[in-house]
């Protein structure tokens, strides 16, 4: 991985200081790394996203937020992480500031969904899954374009993968149900 600088370890504070560009970075072991070997999201990516925000966004109304590219303060093997989820959703419960303030997300949020990129692969975002349990986030969703699936990482149990016309559903976020392949419909994924 590519990293914007290799001269010392940067504090959350330089971090977010750095100048902004094309590509979204992420504080890894106090570098900041690009989030997807610099690589513009395609279509699919793109497709499913929105599609996900605004199931997301309509099921959370009156209890939080969902956010698209929103950097979160974490630990990572002893060090400060800063990831930046495709799409994040962290309660008001948790979060109530959230309203009031600007900056990148201080807590652990229950859900945060990262969606495979073409130069990823799943074991990767499976490593990036377990990370983000071990920082304190209750669920971690994998959206996989070419095998049509979501899997769903717990901190308690294994991971499950949700196909087809599966209902998804969890006790963490009632009375939302997601069915994979009304997603991948919904983003017109072949």
């Amino acid at each position: 991985m590519q990293s914007l600088t290799n001269t010392k370890k940067l504090t959350v504070e330089e971090f977010l200081t750095l100048p902004t560009g094309d590509i979204t970075y992420e504080l890894v072991e106090g570098k900041a790394v690009p989030k997807d070997k610099p690589m513009s999201p395609q279509r699919f990516h793109a497709s499913l996203h929105k599609c996900l925000l605004w199931i997301l966004d309509g099921w959370c109304r009156g209890k939080g937020d969902v956010y698209t590219e929103l950097a979160v303060q974490l630990q990572r093997q002893g060090d400060v992480w800063v990831p930046v989820p495709d799409l994040t959703y962290v309660s008001f419960e948790r979060w109530p500031e959230q309203l009031t303030s600007d900056g990148l997300c201080p807590v652990a949020p229950e859900l945060v969904v990262e969606i495979i990129s073409p130069t990823q692969g799943f074991g990767e975002m499976a490593q990036k899954a377990g990370d983000y349990l071990e920082a304190g986030i209750l669920r971690v969703w994998i959206i996989d374009a070419v095998a049509k699936s979501i899997t769903v990482f717990y901190p308690d149990r294994r991971p499950r993968t949700f196909t087809k016309s599966q209902r998804m559903t969890d006790d963490v976020f009632p009375d939302l149900v997601i069915i994979p392949e009304d997603i991948f419909a919904q983003a017109r994924i072949p």
